[in-house]
C-alpha cells in the first residue's frame, strides 16, 4: 500500500483488524477517499513545494546573509512546508486506504492551533505520539512514581524521538528542546497556563515550535545557531545581504496566505467527521451524511471543487517544480 510506517500514519494492528475482516468498500467511500487525496495532494504540490524553494535559499546563505527578517521569513516557510508536506501525505494515504476499504487513523488535528507544546503533540504526527506513549513511556513507569521519574521519562522519551528522526545532532536537541518544554509545562501546570491570556499562549506556541523547526531544518549546530541568532537580532549580516522580497515571489505569497487561512479557519463538520474518524467508528456516519438536507449542496458543489482542485494540481506538477515528501528522507 502506499502509506510508509515512518511517515505516519503509524497504523497498528488493531486499527484495521476489522477491515482486514470485513471491508466495505462503496460509491460513498470512493468520494471521501477520493476528495481526501485530492486535498493531500494540493496540499503537498501547491502550498508545501511553493514554500519550500525560499526555505532551502534561506538555509543555505551563511550567517553573514542572514538578516533578522530574512531569518523570520525563513522559518515561518518551513514550518509551513513541513506542516502541509507531512498532512498533505497524510490526507493522501488516509484517502487511499479508504479506496481500498482500510480506515487509517488521523495523525493531525490543527496542530498549529494547539495552546502549549503538550496540546501541541496530542495535534502533531499523533499516531508517533501515541506510538511512544505505549511503548516506551508507560513502560518507562510513565506519571506513575512520582514528579522526577515523570520529567525523566519524558526528556528521555523525546531524546530517543530526536534519534528516531536521524543520527544528527540537531535532531537529539530538537528532541530535548521540546521534553524540557514539555517539563517545564507539567512544572507550571495545566491550571496555571490556562490563566494567561489565550493570544498569548498560542503566540508562545508558535514561537517555541518555530524555533524548534530551524533546529529540526537546519544541516548542522553552527548553522541553527546562527539561524537563531539573526532571528534575535544578534547576527552579523553584510551591508548588501540579501532582503526578504528576495524570496517572496507571488506563488510564495500567495501559498502563504492560503495556508494561514487553512490554519486557521476550522474545516466543516463534514470533513471533521471524515478527518478525525477512528477505525472504530462505522463507515455507516458517512452513508448517513449523504441523507442529510445538505446532501445536494455537497453531492454536486464539494466534487466540482475537487475537480477543480485536482486540475490546478496537475498544472502546477507540469511545471515539474516538485520535491519528495520530508518524511520520506528519514
Amino acid at each position: 500500500m502506499f502509506p510508509q510506517l515512518i511517515a505516519g500514519p503509524i497504523v497498528r494492528y488493531h486499527d484495521i483488524v476489522r477491515d482486514i475482516d470485513d471491508r466495505s468498500i462503496s460509491f460513498v467511500r470512493w468520494h471521501w477517499g477520493i476528495e481526501l487525496f485530492v486535498i493531500g495532494l494540493a496540499q503537498k504540490v501547491i502550498i508545501a513545494n511553493s514554500v519550500s524553494l525560499p526555505t532551502d535559499q534561506i538555509f543555505e546563505l551563511p550567517g553573514t546573509q542572514l538578516t533578522m527578517t530574512v531569518a523570520w521569513f525563513g522559518g515561518t516557510c518551513y514550518a509551513l512546508q513541513i506542516f502541509f508536506d507531512f498532512s498533505g501525505y497524510t490526507n493522501m494515504a488516509i484517502g487511499l486506504g479508504h479506496l481500498m476499504g482500510f480506515t487509517l487513523p488521523r495523525n493531525f488535528d490543527r496542530p498549529y492551533t494547539a495552546q502549549s507544546i503538550t496540546e501541541f503533540w496530542r495535534r502533531w504526527h499523533i499516531t508517533l505520539s501515541r506510538w511512544f506513549r505505549d511503548y516506551l513511556y508507560i513502560p518507562l513507569g510513565g506519571n506513575r512514581h512520582g514528579g522526577m521519574r515523570t520529567y525523566t521519562n519524558l526528556l528521555v522519551v523525546f531524546f530517543l524521538c530526536g534519534i528516531w528522526h536521524g543520527a544528527k545532532w540537531t535532531f537529539v536537541v530538537w528532541g530535548l528542546y521540546h521534553g524540557v518544554f514539555l517539563v517545564v509545562e507539567r512544572v507550571a501546570s495545566a491550571a496555571t497556563t490556562r490563566q494567561l491570556w489565550r493570544p498569548l499562549r498560542h503566540a508562545y506556541l508558535l514561537l517555541t515550535v518555530l524555533i524548534g523547526w530551524v533546529l529540526f531544518r537546519a544541516d548542522g549546530l553552527s548553522e541553527a545557531s546562527a539561524m537563531l541568532r539573526a532571528m534575535a537580532g544578534l547576527g552579523n549580516a553584510i551591508a548588501d545581504a540579501p532582503s526578504v522580497p528576495r524570496f517572496a515571489s507571488y506563488s510564495v505569497i500567495a501559498a502563504m496566505l492560503a495556508a494561514a487561512l487553512i490554519i486557521a479557519i476550522p474545516p466543516p463538520a463534514s470533513w471533521r467527521d471524515v478527518l478525525h474518524r477512528t477505525a472504530s467508528e462505522p463507515i455507516r456516519r458517512m452513508n448517513n451524511f449523504q441523507a442529510t438536507a445538505g446532501a445536494v449542496f455537497f453531492g454536486l458543489i464539494r466534487p466540482a471543487a475537487t475537480l477543480c482542485l485536482f486540475i490546478l494540481t496537475a498544472i502546477v506538477l507540469s511545471t515539474g517544480n516538485h520535491n519528495p515528501f520530508i518524511y520520506f528522507r528519514f
